[in-house]
């Protein structure tokens, strides 16, 4: 049996992606290697392996101690991402960038969810050979697609009509997820039901909380702001969904993209590279919000292509299944101990 500690402060703060994945990888260990791996979370005994989720000072310092093992640091974030993200003073984001990249430098070995970023990481001084690439996933049991029969009787009971074509969003409310595009496709739209589920999980500190508190409280009537929506709850949002939207500038590997696959519900996202190796070829991608309208529009006026698109997603919710990824976790894990116990796998 490996010993895995497990660093993480990711459930203090809700409705974030970060404690999303941190939720399914400790549900697939639990469930697919019972007596292999023995995990233990934010406890600082002796382990072969220390598995980092979040970069608190406490853990920063315990990465010191001889008694951690291999260390393994996840890539949720760069400096740039938490930029866009975050409002601070320009001496606080000086430090704080400085401190996200001195962290990832104190592990053996870090895990991204996106290939895109061993580049950017290696611009920081990070060598590749350092860093694996393992997607993120979602549990079928957690999502997955309802009968017509239940999504029927989901519209009735939020309140949303059965042939409603219903444009739905998640994350964070702040600039880098697009919801500006995103409240403008409600006010172009007035004929289809918009939702978006999540809230300003960073509170006062969030990039653009100022305009984005007051176009919430005054969003058209088309268009409902949930709040932070217990990520339980989440799968009913999907399956009531024509299509799941995400207009995000700037992303690693969206969580609620693949909840949103899982239940194969149509995807459309915005266009960028960083979605080429991972995303692009399951779902809808647009350049700016007058491409999502267009797209929308062609979307809504055909259920064929609805469908077809429904059929990428379960495509894509096999590729990402938590079966595949339990196996390529278990190979990881596996090959760290290996290392950290000086042998070779």
């Amino acid at each position: 049996m490996i010993d895995i500690h497990m660093f993480s402060s990711a459930d203090k703060v809700a409705g974030q992606g970060v404690g999303a994945v941190y939720t399914e990888l400790l549900a697939l260990l639990e469930k697919y290697f019972p007596g292999e791996f023995h995990i233990s979370i934010n406890k600082y005994s002796p382990s072969v392996i220390s598995h980092y989720h979040t970069i608190d000072p406490a853990f920063f310092a315990s990465t010191f101690s001889k008694r951690r093992g291999r260390k393994i640091g996840y890539v949720h974030f760069l400096p740039d991402t938490l930029d866009q993200s975050l409002r601070l003073p320009r001496p606080a984001r000086f430090t704080l960038d400085k401190y996200v990249i001195a962290f990832y430098k104190r592990m053996d070995q870090l895990v991204v969810v996106n290939p895109n970023f061993i580049p950017r990481l290696a611009a920081y001084g990070i060598d590749p050979h350092r860093v694996t690439y393992i997607p993120n996933f979602v549990s079928r049991e957690t999502f997955y697609p309802a009968t017509a029969q239940v999504r029927s009787g989901l519209r009735r009971q939020y309140g949303i009509p059965e042939d409603a074509f219903v444009v739905f969003g998640a994350g964070q409310v702040q600039d880098r997820k697009g919801v500006d595009d995103f409240i403008a496709l409600a006010k172009q739209n007035p004929q289809w039901r918009f939702i978006w589920a999540g809230g300003f999980s960073f509170g006062m500190i969030t990039n653009g909380y100022d305009h984005l508190k007051s176009a919430v409280a005054n969003a058209p009537d088309n268009l409902t702001f949930t709040g932070i929506v217990p990520r339980e709850d989440m799968v009913d949002y999907y399956n009531m969904a024509s299509v799941f939207l995400l207009p995000s500038y700037e992303e690693l590997f969206p969580m609620a993209v693949l909840e949103a696959f899982s239940t194969e519900t149509p995807v459309m996202v915005r266009d960028l590279a960083l979605y080429d190796e991972i995303i692009a070829p399951y779902a809808i991608k647009a350049k700016d919000v007058d491409a999502m309208n267009a797209k929308l529009h062609e979307l809504a006026a055909s259920k064929p292509l609805q469908q077809a698109y429904a059929a990428k997603s379960s495509q894509a919710a096999a590729t990402y299944s938590e079966d595949r990824l339990a196996r390529v976790w278990e190979h990881f894990y596996r090959s760290q101990a290996a290392l950290a116990e000086g042998r070779h796998e």
